[in-house]
């Protein structure tokens, strides 16, 4: 049984129902069960939760230092083109939108890694928009191998792929794939994306399946908050995540939950996730799973973001730019979306530091996988 049929088997509204008829006892048994309980996860999400966040909270950064110790894991995103077939209403590379579009060329990647290297970093994000055609499998097989002679480990986040693909990418040095469903609420999906590929979205539901057969070491998921109730749609990540996890232990796994930002013809949140919000998810997500990765990107304000850091992140980037070309040559009119933490990589690497934490630049954990296996 795929995670589509699994999904499809669920009813909605019966969920939601009982995320939002949960009482205090709900929440107090949740806080006292048992890891990886799909039911503790709905209670600690649920409104009931908010007036435990505090005490959610320490017990999420306990266990976070308990598992991780005091690491945060840096990486940074490296755009690789913002040419798209799409049209998502929340995105700022959506065909619609008249922007100059570009692609690097490997002179072009090749300096935009020099500027990289220089900061520290080694892990990379490649990210593009979803252009089958111009930016595809083709143009990942001469690009990865590029990009793996200078950074230990590699990601990426581009349009859903084949297994066949996937599996030739991991043969030249793909680590990790991010591929975020955005909601999952099929008629709401609808909705967001009007024409291209993405309108699919039984395929993209099911690529986490073909990234985890084809041997990926890390796999992330996600939603983007505010497209839907982002307490169901966080319920449902957690649903997403369980049955990958039962099925596909193999690999690892991260949840990223990043709120929608303004964008070049973008839209306002459907419901708006207050900071407090995010807190009680991050913490929730903790408590349900000890060992998942959580990322937060510079889509959140710099105070906010070093706040969190002790409460469940394990994976931070910073200095980002979101466009193509954007590390030797910014120009905000080409971005994908606002950050807004606009600091360097070492002033955030102080941050960290100052809250007691180690940022790691590099994930020794899959080099060690990989001399290993």
């Amino acid at each position: 049984m795929s995670f589509l049929t699994y999904l499809q088997g669920l009813d909605r509204e019966a969920l939601k129902l009982r995320l939002y008829s949960c009482g205090p006892r709900d929440v107090e048994k949740a806080l006292n069960g048992p890891a990886g309980s799909l039911d503790s996860l709905l209670a600690l999400l649920s409104p009931a939760a908010e007036p435990f966040i505090e005490q959610m909270a320490q017990r999420s950064a306990a266990l976070t230092r308990q598992r991780f110790g005091a690491n945060i894991g840096m990486y940074l995103p490296l755009y690789l083109s913002n040419l798209c077939a799409n049209e998502c209403d929340y995105c700022g590379f959506s065909m619609s939108n008249k922007l100059k579009r570009e692609t690097l060329t490997l002179e072009q990647l090749n300096a935009e890694m020099a500027v990289i290297k220089q900061t520290g970093y080694d892990s990379i994000l490649l990210v593009s928009g979803e252009h089958e055609t111009k930016v595809g499998i083709d143009y990942f097989k001469t690009v990865v191998p590029v990009v793996k002679q200078e950074f230990s480990y590699l990601a990426m986040e581009v349009q859903p792929l084949k297994e066949a693909e996937y599996r030739e990418l991991v043969s030249l040095g793909l680590d990790a794939v991010m591929i975020y469903q955005e909601t999952y609420n099929p008629t709401i999906y609808a909705e967001h994306h009007t024409r291209g590929k993405k309108q699919d979205f039984a395929y993209r539901l099911e690529t986490p399946e073909r990234l985890a057969r084809a041997g990926v070491d890390k796999i992330g998921i996600g939603v983007l908050l505010g497209l839907d109730d982002w307490r169901l749609d966080a319920l449902l990540l957690g649903h997403h995540l369980s049955y990958l996890e039962s099925r596909y232990w193999r690999s690892r796994y991260s949840v990223s939950l990043p709120r929608l930002r303004p964008c070049t013809g973008g839209i306002s949140p459907r419901v708006e996730l207050s900071d407090r919000g995010l807190v009680q998810m991050i913490c929730a997500f903790r408590l349900f799973n000890e060992q998942l990765e959580v990322s937060l990107s510079t889509r959140e304000s710099s105070a906010l973001r070093d706040n969190l850091l002790t409460l469940g992140i394990t994976n931070l980037s910073a200095g980002s730019s979101t466009q193509p070309g954007g590390y030797v040559k910014p120009n905000s009119s080409l971005n994908q979306f606002d950050i807004s933490d606009e600091r360097t990589a070492q002033q955030v690497s102080e941050a960290i530091r100052a809250r007691g934490l180690n940022p790691v630049w590099k994930d020794w954990e899959a080099a060690w996988v990989r001399r290993g296996g």
